[in-house]
């Protein structure tokens, strides 16, 4: 055979194939009964247009008498050579390409002597026919075994993308771990964080050994699975203890406030009435205290006569009445009188007295008898041992620590 004809293996489909046999079929038929077809007579030689040259008259072929029977196709009849055609008489091949075949002649097939020669061709077509089945059967096979190898390809890759989806899995569920991994102090019993870490490693062995195969199987993948999702039932249960527990300890702080805020309620109740009595220590303390009233401050001349010019003054007079009170304890009184010149300094002479924890001096000093009635009249001297200035003078009252009263007077010139 041709080797243009040879064929390209897997660059044509089946069908192709097929065709391709089905033509070498014929083309052997046709290679191994080239004797049976008879020389076609040659047709008369039409001229093409143009000057006309003579040509030798090619030799009629000599006819068979009436009585010959037809001629048989195994016996042709003989072509005549290149030497014995006549000079100026193209060969058949070599015709005018004007010419029509079938005008020249007219193709019989011919018949054949015997069935040998059709043995041949059945046993040639047989033949082509099994190269053709081998072809098919061999194409087949190949095309089976890309199938095959095709839908590995396909397993491995979904395999693959199984091993990343649940590698993915299992990094969510170490952070969401991570978030609750400092509250494992909660825990009374810290078996769940060790089933956990227990759980984890042989996850991470096993994503270790898919990473160093090249195949992966589906028994491998499956048991990835089975321990992410005990690694994910641990997870579950630790994250619902330490939810109970933050729950339960929310619960506790909530309690703890309101017991805070009850005492912090009660403190300031308690302020209030510690409050509230000492108003009224203070109010029961007041009403207990002397009052005084009708409190006045008057110079005398050195006859004990009210003077009008202070600097001609020989004594200062205070005057002052104390009034019922039936709340003051009764008994023996000292009242503390202290007087200050327009200058602020005190009119020194009458000793000293103990008030708020501190020593005060005073001007002068006065006892009486207190019975809870009313005394009225009081008077106290203060001797003037200087020239007294005009101006404004300042005149307190005190009384068991107390100050009864404080009073301004203006003394003129």
């Amino acid at each position: 055979m041709d080797n243009e004809n040879k064929p390209h293996p897997g660059g044509e489909t089946l069908n192709d194939r097929l065709r391709r046999a089905a033509a070498m079929s014929r083309k052997f038929e046709q290679e191994s009964a080239p004797a049976l077809r008879p020389e076609p007579a040659p047709a008369p030689h039409s001229e093409a247009p143009g000057p006309r040259t003579e040509q030798p008259q090619r030799p009629e072929p000599a006819k068979a008498p009436a009585s010959r029977p037809a001629p048989q196709p195994s016996r042709p009849e003989p072509q005549p050579s290149q030497a014995q055609r006549p000079a100026g008489r193209p060969a058949a091949d070599e015709r005018h390409p004007h010419r029509n075949p079938e005008a020249e002649s007219v193709y019989v097939a011919p018949q054949p002597k015997n069935g040998k020669n059709t043995g041949k061709l059945i046993v040639g077509l047989m033949v082509v026919l099994a190269v053709v089945l081998l072809a098919a059967a061999f194409l087949l096979m190949n095309q089976k075994k890309q199938n095959e190898e095709q839908q590995q390809q396909i397993e491995q890759l979904q395999l693959a993308n199984d091993q990343i989806q649940l590698a993915n899995e299992y990094a969510a569920l170490n952070n969401e771990f991570a978030q609750y991994e400092n509250q494992t102090s909660l825990l009374a019993n810290d078996s769940i964080v060790q089933k956990y870490s227990a759980a984890r490693a042989q996850v991470e062995k096993l994503l270790q050994e898919l990473n160093n195969e090249k195949h992966k199987s589906a028994a491998q993948i499956k048991k990835l699975q089975d321990e992410i999702a005990t690694l994910k039932g641990i997870l579950r249960t630790y994250v619902e203890q330490i939810n109970q527990l933050n729950k339960e300890n929310q619960e506790l702080r909530t309690e703890n406030t309101e017991v805070k805020e009850q005492n912090r309620q009660l403190s300031a109740n308690i302020q209030t009435v510690e409050a509230n009595n000492k108003v009224l220590n203070e109010r029961m303390t007041l009403a207990e205290k002397l009052n005084v009233t009708g409190v006045n401050l008057v110079a005398l001349n050195k006859k004990g006569k009210k003077e009008k010019h202070v600097a001609k003054a020989r004594q200062l007079m205070v005057t002052f009445t104390i009034p019922q009170n039936n709340s003051t304890p009764v008994g023996e009184k000292t009242i503390w009188i202290r007087i200050t010149n327009p200058e602020g300094d005190l009119l020194t002479g009458g000793g000293s007295f103990q008030f708020e924890g501190s020593t005060l001096g005073a001007s002068a000093r006065k006892q009486i008898e207190y019975g809870g009635e009313e005394i009225g009249g009081i008077t106290v001297y203060w001797d003037v041992n200087s020239t007294l200035n005009p101006g404004e003078y300042t005149v307190e009252l005190f009384c068991d620590n107390y100050r009864l009263a404080s009073r301004r007077f203006t003394l003129s010139k």
